[in-house]
């Protein structure tokens, strides 16, 4: 029903958006697809969205592979995850070449300086918007906020979270069913009626023959270039490691990047020493305010510890190799839980029961976006943060005495043009990226 060509300039489009880590990220692809285009419903944006919300890897990335693959079969999944990844894959070789020559970031740390601020807005489009169109009752704003309070009060591990969301959706529905089905429309602004309706069904039927297929083809795709570099550059070698270790926190990324990076870090650091616990920290930084999602800090890990153990390969060639090895492990899975998993999970949309508790989840991602943009802020207006605990409260807060001058100008610069001027997301964020720029110009203090 899209044009595949139409789908893809919008896809390239969402793109050059990507920023601000998942929060800012389901941002943009609620506004173009659902807002803007009306292609898909609500409704079915959240259903693709809880699903993602249970798989380990970037949630964001794999829902791209699910609406595109919606949208435009196959074909639209792998082209909607790949540009996904790709802008932020080719910047953060860029930086990591940009790191090894000149050890100096500075200009492009200032560029990013100026769009994370803007992302904060996008952000907080994010939390209104998907509050108001998911949030269509009590229990679910309920649950949206004990989501919120478990995660940044309590550090409730994600998966507990998520699970007792949809055990709450499942009772209520077994309580009171009617009230799953109240607030539920076309489009939930008034605005017309997406192009895809939320009943419909998708034309791919699943089968276990269709499984078999695409996990034989996922999982040649996935392990084949990792045992082509065992047997070329030997199974000791940094390459064949790196595709190891790299595949193994493909499969443990659950709640997010920010879960399994103190583990990376840990091994990367002290175990493998591929960099140093500054560069780690660098490598972290940049990967926040490049497009794309957090995890791909992994890349930056590789380079530098490919570049300075590259065996038989000059440093740049294995730091290459390294990278785009490391990258691949990482988001292949993606493609292959998406690819599996999506035709079965169409038609449990019209199972009453699972509904209702994807429903609750719902709701609690709501939540979830919030924390992510809580922290987000956090990180973005002050320079320092501090953990408060007292009880089984284990708050993360900012340092008052840390704020970060230009973020909070830039913010409200930002927040002004996108809440009370309505320009184009774009716009703000290349304005913000100037302003990010012209920060160099001001004397240091």
């Amino acid at each position: 029903m899209i044009p595949f060509r139409q789908a893809v300039r919008a896809w390239f489009g969402i793109s050059l958006q990507t920023f601000g880590g998942p929060a800012g990220q389901i941002a943009v692809m609620q506004r173009t697809l659902v807002e803007e285009k009306r292609w898909i419903g609500q409704q079915r944006f959240n259903h693709a969205l809880n699903y993602c919300m249970l798989l380990p890897g970037p949630e964001a990335q794999q829902l791209a592979i699910y609406v595109g693959w919606l949208l435009n079969g196959t074909r639209g999944g792998l082209v909607a995850g790949t540009l996904f990844v790709l802008p932020g894959m080719l910047a953060l070789l860029v930086l990591s070449a940009v790191y090894i020559i000149w050890q100096d970031t500075s200009v492009v740390t200032a560029l990013f300086a100026g769009i994370a601020p803007a992302v904060l807005a996008i952000v907080a489009q994010a939390v209104i918007r998907v509050a108001k169109r998911s949030l269509t009752h009590p229990v679910f704003v309920a649950v949206a906020v004990a989501a919120f309070a478990a995660l940044a009060l309590f550090a409730v591990l994600f998966p507990i979270v998520i699970a007792v969301a949809g055990a709450i959706g499942w009772a209520v529905h077994r309580l009171s069913p009617g009230m799953m089905k109240s607030g539920r429309g076309h489009g939930g602004d008034g605005g017309p009626a997406p192009l895809i309706p939320d009943d419909a069904l998708h034309h791919v039927q699943p089968s276990l023959r269709s499984a078999g297929r695409i996990l034989a083809v996922g999982l040649a795709l996935w392990w084949v270039p990792v045992a082509a570099v065992a047997l070329l550059a030997g199974t000791d070698s940094v390459f064949t490691t790196q595709g190891l270790f790299f595949s193994g926190t493909a499969l443990v990324t659950f709640g997010g990047a920010y879960a399994v990076l103190a583990f990376v870090a840990q091994r990367a650091v002290e175990t493998y020493a591929w960099l140093t616990p500054g560069e780690m920290v660098r490598g972290l930084a940049l990967a926040e305010t490049t497009p794309g999602p957090l995890i791909m800090v992994v890349q930056f890990v590789a380079f530098l510890g490919a570049y300075r153990d590259p065996g038989p390969l000059v440093p740049w060639a294995g730091a290459l190799l390294g990278a785009l090895l490391t990258t691949w492990v990482t988001f292949v899975p993606c493609f292959l839980f998406i690819f599996l998993g999506a035709p079965y999970v169409e038609r449990l949309r019209h199972n009453t029961a699972i509904s209702a508790a994807l429903s609750g989840i719902t709701a609690a991602v709501v939540g979830v976006i919030a924390n992510l943009a809580l922290y987000f802020a956090q990180h973005t207006l002050f320079t320092a943060t501090g953990i408060w605990t007292w009880g089984p409260l284990h708050v993360q807060v900012p340092e008052i005495t840390s704020p970060n001058p230009l973020a909070l100008a830039i913010t409200g610069a930002a927040l002004i043009m996108a809440f009370a001027l309505r320009w184009p997301m774009l716009r703000i964020l290349g304005i913000c990226a100037l302003l990010g720029i012209a920060s160099l110009l001001l004397p240091q203090v």
